[in-house]
């Protein structure tokens, strides 16, 4: 980092905006499409000081799609930010051959462009230059093309957690991707417990002072053996450290009770509980919350819509409201101020 780069943070961190980093996404996807949409809002520079990572060519591209009005400044290594709607800062190291750009279309050269720019995205947030990061809309196929799929973080059960965030309904997931089956062996007092640790002290870094948390059961009406031998349990041992919390309570009605505000977040035992609550109540804006890194990491519940790109039709609420949210909780301001 250059020390040109660390006085021109320091200023424009010194109104309390933390300086967020966003990769930009696939760059044959709508990704682009929409971070410039977002950008050109000027709702972003309102919580923050942002930068994008990824490839300018892509971005150049898509301005001229979206007929958004922006100059672009590329950086080939980090200099002191513009800090203007009207200007887009990008880093772009060359990952990407500027006519490897493809609309639509998983390819090798994507790949890899793509696991460099989230390592340098990783290592930026890690080296204190980022107070938080979003991560664009990428392709899985151009990931696996180029044998970089683990560079997407992966929710692991007692170590990370995906949450998802529309107005007031929050969900937090105990676990991602996997069998009923394989979540009811899984689920224990103690694995209850830790996560409700961790999301508790996430919330109170983010500024959320008392958090109200409550647990969903896993079965109707939250009556089963798993809310009697473990969620139940584990709920009393972390109610037990001072910790906020209520439940097991029927997965029927614990997202209503915090959409109505009762809760400030609940924690649903599965994927599709937590994930067609949000998506029913309000999938335009939402947006995601990878816990995991030592530092805010978020993105967008959309892919790259290959079916879309190039067509102006790409909604850029999502990746508005992650990067907005990224800055907001990063500066510790709480969820009330996400929703202004």
């Amino acid at each position: 980092m250059s020390t040109a780069f660390e006085v021109g943070v320091a200023s424009q961190q010194a109104g309390s905006r933390p300086c967020i980093g966003t990769m930009v996404g696939e760059p044959a996807g709508i990704g682009p499409e929409v971070t410039v949409r977002a950008w050109a809002s000027g709702r972003v520079h309102e919580v923050s000081v942002p930068l994008l990572v990824g490839s300018a060519a892509s971005v150049e591209r898509a301005l001229d799609l979206t007929k958004v009005s922006a100059r672009l400044r590329v950086m080939r290594s980090l200099e002191p930010l513009s800090d203007d709607p009207a200007v887009i800062d990008i880093l772009d190291t060359g990952a990407l051959d500027d006519r490897a750009l493809p609309f639509a279309k998983d390819t090798l050269e994507s790949g890899i462009a793509t696991a460099k720019w989230l390592a340098e995205l990783d290592a930026l947030a890690r080296d204190g230059v980022f107070a938080g990061t979003v991560m664009g809309p990428i392709s899985t196929g151009s990931l696996k093309l180029a044998g970089k799929l683990d560079m997407v973080i992966s929710p692991t059960p007692g170590e990370s957690y995906l949450l998802l965030l529309t107005g007031p309904l929050r969900v937090a997931h105990l676990t991602d991707h996997m069998s009923i089956r394989a979540v009811c062996d899984l689920i224990t007092p103690e694995l209850i417990d830790t996560a409700l640790q961790q999301i508790d002290a996430a919330l109170r870094s983010w500024g959320v002072a008392n958090p109200r948390i409550v647990v969903a059961g896993l079965n109707p009406h939250a009556i089963g053996d798993e809310e009697d031998r473990a969620i139940g349990p584990g709920v009393a041992r972390a109610r037990a450290r001072g910790i906020n919390v209520d439940g097991p309570s029927a997965p029927d009605t614990v997202f209503r009770q915090c959409i109505e505000g009762r809760y400030d977040l609940v924690l649903a035992m599965f994927h599709d509980q937590g994930h067609i609550a949000v998506k029913t109540w309000g999938f335009s804006g939402n947006c995601v919350i990878m816990m995991g890194p030592p530092y805010l990491h978020m993105s967008v519940a959309h892919g790259t819509a290959y079916d879309i790109v190039g067509t102006g039709k790409a909604d850029p609420s999502m990746m508005l409201s992650a990067m907005r949210t990224c800055g907001v909780l990063t500066a510790g301001k709480g969820f009330s101020e996400v929703d202004r």
